[in-house]
């Protein structure tokens, strides 16, 4: 069976710096887990480890998720980063402490359930900033704030944004400005404090410590850059994180000489997806088919370690990838090889959602 290997140790390192680096600029941040798909081995190692309890919280998108952090760690805080469906309602305040939100009856709904389990659930509610996902507009937030005061059993824990994850609109210095000047407008009208402006994700990341970033900003929630060491502001290392975090590692369950090119009539009527071999200089090639394939991640999503490989075809469940032209040397590769491969963030976060692909940490 194909295999991702989460190297741990790394990935806490990544962690650690990450830590340091936002205690320096007085930034509080959510380490954000999604992609583990509640991996309960790396969560044991991660929950537990010291740098964990100097982090604000530990958010995910998924409400089993959160479960698991809670079971494995009762004194972790959980935040719920996406708005609530309300048929989640008693579990979001089970298992969040926390969550993101840009409904009104959502709140409502919140604070009801909040009554009934004994509790005080945070919210963060956000403001629509020009990317378009979730977010009340922002003629209407401080009669949005007017009401979610009244809530008795809901505290507000600041205010928050998304932006650059879905049209990738860039959080720039007037952008965020925006939300210090909302921030000093609330406490102002409801003599209050907010605690958090949550300035977005792992794309926020580079103006840390930057004129770019208003001083009033200070929460980030971080995923991407800790699991994977990158920024998706420009998809490229940020600072000294390690990018080599993640390892996907396939068997070849065939190996032949085969045409390039396939013999017949070709129909409408394929289920996979190949690459064009019009480019290809060569009529034949040994070709590899490997035990991964649509159902279990975007292959575009993987760049082969061997970079003499090039991707040839997948259909649901296997995948096929020419080694190179056929020569009077031996293919160096043999069925019962791996093959392996550097995967992205989101292929990462679909292969740990698959059941058939084995995990394992080192």
């Amino acid at each position: 069976m194909a295999e991702l290997v989460i190297k741990s140790t790394k990935i806490l390192q990544n962690v650690e710096k990450l830590n340091h680096l936002f205690e320096k600029h007085c930034v509080q941040w959510t380490l954000v887990v999604k992609i583990l798909s509640g991996h309960k081995e790396f969560l044991r190692q991660l929950l537990f480890n010291p740098i964990v309890k100097k982090i604000h919280s530990v958010g995910d998108s998924r409400i089993s998720g959160l479960k698991t952090i809670k079971e494995i760690n009762p004194e972790i805080v959980t935040m719920y980063i996406k708005p609530p469906a309300m048929d989640t309602i008693k579990s979001i305040v089970a298992y969040a402490d926390i969550s993101l939100n840009s409904s009104f009856r959502t709140i409502e709904a919140l604070n009801a359930e909040a009554k009934k389990q004994g509790k005080r659930h945070r919210v963060i509610i956000m403001i629509e900033l020009g990317e378009l996902r979730e977010g009340i507009l922002r003629e209407k937030v401080v009669e949005f704030y007017t009401r979610v005061f009244q809530l008795e059993n809901i505290d507000i824990e600041g205010i928050g944004t998304n932006l650059g994850c879905m049209y990738g609109v860039q959080p720039t210095y007037d952008k965020l400005l925006q939300m210090s000047l909302y921030k000093q407008l609330l406490e102002a009208k409801f003599n209050t404090k907010l605690p958090l402006i949550s300035g977005g994700s792992s794309i926020t990341l580079p103006l840390i410590g930057k004129s770019a970033m208003p001083k009033n900003v200070n929460h980030i929630r971080i995923g991407e850059s800790a699991f994977m060491g990158t920024s998706p502001f420009d998809n490229k290392k940020f600072r000294d994180l390690t990018t080599d975090t993640f390892e996907y590692r396939s068997n070849i369950i065939e190996l032949e000489l085969k045409e390039t090119t396939p013999d017949g009539i070709i129909t409408e009527g394929n289920i996979g997806h190949t690459s064009d071999t019009d480019h290809l200089k060569y009529d034949k090639s040994y070709r590899a088919i490997v035990d991964f394939g649509l159902l279990d991640v975007d292959i575009h999503e993987l760049a082969p370690k061997d970079k003499e490989i090039r991707f040839a075809g997948t259909t649901s469940d296997m995948s096929v990838y020419d080694l190179g032209p056929a020569t009077t040397q031996k293919c160096k590769y043999k069925v019962g090889d791996k093959l392996i491969f550097t995967p992205s963030y989101m292929a990462v976060a679909r292969l740990m959602n698959s059941k058939y692909i084995d995990k394992r940490l080192s």
